[in-house]
């Protein structure tokens, strides 16, 4: 999944933060113009589908189909996003989660 977020931060996006839970995920980016949102969420989706279902051994729907996106409106409230990204896995009680990244952290993919 993380490889996914990373492929195209830097040209259609900038990957502000993100965490791979073991039931859902969550993201922070800035678009650049000219991409959607959608569109991106969609490939993402399509390469970690391939990915996961033939490490599996598994067909048929991996994501639901739909998402939940939300506008950032100001710097106080991307604070706050990022903050509330990188916070979620102890508040799921998963303590040393590996997969989280905001900034410039280094993590395993």
């Amino acid at each position: 999944m993380t490889a996914a977020l990373r492929y195209w931060d830097g040209n259609r996006y900038r990957l502000l933060a993100w965490c791979v839970m073991p039931n859902h995920v969550h993201v922070v980016v800035r678009l650049f113009s000219g991409h959607e949102l959608g569109a991106i969420v969609k490939g993402w989706k399509l390469h970690v589908s391939k990915v996961a279902k033939h490490a599996l051994g598994q067909t048929g729907k991996l994501w639901q189909r739909e998402y939940y996106d939300h506008l950032i409106c100001d710097g106080e409230e991307l604070k706050r996003a990022v903050q509330y990204v990188i916070e979620n896995p102890a508040k799921g009680a998963l303590k040393n989660w590996p997969w989280v990244w905001s900034g410039d952290q280094e993590t395993d993919s």
